[in-house]
Parts: C-alpha cells; sequence; structure tokens
C-alpha cells in the first residue's frame, strides 16, 4: 500500500514538473522581450538642428524635435509634446549644444527672466541704447542679431566757415551688434507687420570706451544707424574720414558763390581811403 501511494507521489511530482517546463519552452523570449521593448521605447525631444554656440539667441531653425531611444535621453530634456521650437525663439543658451543633442530644461534662459541681458552680452561688454526715429532707425528694418555702423550728422556753428563746411557726417562706431529694438530682444524672428510701430530706441552692445564715443556723439549732433552686409569679414571703413557738405552738393563748394556784399569807401581829406564791408 505505502509503495502505491509513493509511486502516485513520484508520478504527480513528474506530470508537474513535465508541465513546468513545457511552459517555459512555450515562453522562452517572455522576460527578453520586455527588455527588448523597454530599450525600443523611443521619446519625442528637442534637439539642436546644428551645431550651437554658448550665448546664441536661438531662432526658429536652431532646434528640431526627434524622436531618441528613452535610454539615452536625459530625465530633465526638453520634451516635444510639451515644448515646440518656436517656444526657444528668443531664448539665450547657456551651453554649447552638438548636432542632434537634446536640450535640457537648464540649457535656455528667457527673456522675462532675471539677468538675461546681462547675459546676452559678451564678455567685457556693454549695453547702450540709441535714440532713433523712422528714418535714422532704416525703417525699422534693424532687428536683434544684425550688426550695423553708428554715423553722426552734425550742424558746424561757425559762421566764419564756408558754407561747405557747416554740415558733416562721419562713422562713429563700425560693426556694432544690435541687441534689442525697444524691448524685443528676439534674435532671427520675423516682426509683426500687423502690430509694428516704429522704433524708439536701439541697443548696441559695445565696449566701455564705445559707449562713451556713443553718449559725447549723441551731444554733439543727431545719430543715425546702417545695416552692415551679413557676409562675415566684411570691411570696416575708416571712422576718421569726415563727410562734408561740399563733398555732397558742389553748390555749397565757397569757390563757386556769389559776393553779395557791399563795400563803401570814406575819404577824409588827404588821408588815404578806408574800406567798409557790409
Amino acid at each position: 500500500m505505502i509503495a502505491r501511494v509513493a509511486l502516485f507521489l513520484v508520478m504527480a511530482l513528474g506530470l508537474i514538473g513535465f508541465g513546468a517546463v513545457t511552459w517555459v519552452s512555450s515562453h522562452p523570449h517572455q522576460q527578453g522581450s520586455g527588455q527588448a521593448d523597454a530599450a525600443a521605447a523611443e521619446v519625442r525631444v528637442l534637439v539642436a538642428a546644428h551645431q550651437l554656440r554658448p550665448g546664441s539667441l536661438l531662432a526658429a531653425d536652431d532646434t528640431v524635435v526627434a524622436s531618441l531611444q528613452v535610454t539615452v535621453v536625459p530625465a530633465n530634456a526638453l520634451q516635444g509634446p510639451t515644448v515646440k521650437p518656436s517656444d526657444l525663439i528668443g531664448t539665450m543658451l547657456r551651453r554649447g549644444v552638438h548636432v542632434g543633442e537634446p536640450l535640457l530644461q537648464g540649457d535656455v534662459l528667457h527673456p522675462a527672466d532675471r539677468g538675461f541681458l546681462a547675459a546676452v552680452l559678451a564678455p567685457g561688454k556693454r549695453a547702450i541704447s540709441i535714440a532713433v526715429d523712422a528714418v535714422t532707425g532704416t525703417a525699422g528694418l534693424i532687428w536683434p542679431g544684425d550688426h550695423v555702423d553708428v554715423v553722426l550728422i552734425q550742424n558746424v556753428d561757425d559762421a566764419t566757415r564756408p558754407p561747405g563746411q557747416r554740415v558733416a557726417a562721419h562713422t562713429v562706431l563700425s560693426d556694432i551688434r544690435v541687441i534689442a529694438i525697444d524691448q524685443k530682444l528676439v534674435e532671427g524672428a520675423i516682426p509683426d507687420a500687423a502690430n509694428s510701430k516704429p522704433a524708439t530706441t536701439v541697443t548696441v552692445e559695445v565696449s566701455g570706451d564705445q559707449a562713451e564715443r556713443i553718449v559725447v556723439a549723441g551731444r554733439i549732433g543727431k545719430l543715425s544707424l546702417a545695416v552692415r552686409s551679413a557676409e562675415t569679414g566684411a570691411q570696416v571703413e575708416n571712422s576718421d574720414h569726415v563727410t562734408w557738405g561740399s563733398d555732397v552738393s558742389p553748390a555749397l563748394n565757397d569757390t563757386h558763390s556769389t559776393d553779395l556784399s557791399t563795400t563803401i569807401r570814406v575819404y577824409r581829406g588827404s588821408a588815404d581811403a578806408k574800406e567798409f564791408r557790409f
């Protein structure tokens, strides 16, 4: 009897073991498949469209949304569905980012953030604003990121000078970077034509000495801005060159002027005559 019971127990254990082997053999990759699925999972994040330098003001085409494996994406990466490339227009990049590298939450500084303007400036540079109107500000066509020349136009209040040398203009500073128009600091953005208004101030990035030159020039005469070519390495003009009124209009050249003064000679006895010019 005992032998029969023992035989049944052995048979039962054999059946259980056979069933376990059969189940495992029918699901050989279930655990591995779970790991593979996790490895193959992708997340959409914002990445650099090209090499980005630290301190750059981001434009619309600087970032794109890309799908990357979740295993290679940092936890604090900017998520594609949440943040769009257009949301980063005008933000400043704190660090350099390589092509295809995800942007992290601490990588960008928004214009409304404290210290944004100071962070935009290159080391050792200053920010100074120049008052402009629709003409001196090139009809609102200057935008942050452009490079300009600062031209001084002045009237020389000296009646002893010939007419052709009473108005002069010369370039005070050359190749100066514009960092803001009024309160707009967005580089590479497109102005809203429907709501655009003539700019009243243009803020430029200069050195300490250049800031002083702009302040003094603003007291001497009127400042005007000339947009420079986007081509790198463009020639910088000689700031010592002065353009006089006679260089522009031959009519102001005193050599062709007509003497309209009146001369009176006064004789007193035998003394020599004296001339009086009016």
